[in-house]
């Protein structure tokens, strides 16, 4: 994984950040959290956030800003990436 960390604009249906991380918190439709890998019930058919801007989201989901060493230069990249992240901080 690289340290860079520039800001970028989200890709269009890309969703990695909605699938590839585990969220332990609650998300509307899935009470216990998420597992890593799993699709967010809260990703809309186009990829899109169905809570964005809500005040039910997920502060996690929040906090997570797309960057250039996360998001790569692809959708496969970005999974990639995220499910590393994932392995190194499990506890």
């Amino acid at each position: 994984m690289t340290t860079a960390n520039t800001a970028v604009q989200c890709r269009a249906r890309c969703a990695a950040c909605c699938i590839a991380p585990s969220i332990s918190s609650p998300i509307p439709g899935m009470a216990g959290g998420k597992p890593a890998g799993v699709r967010c019930v809260q990703l809309l058919p186009d990829d899109r956030c169905a809570l964005f801007g809500k005040p039910e989201r997920p502060a996690v989901c929040g906090t997570l800003q797309p960057a250039a060493d996360m998001c790569g230069e692809s959708r496969e990249q970005a999974m990639t990436w995220l499910a590393a992240l994932e392995r190194e901080t499990r506890p």
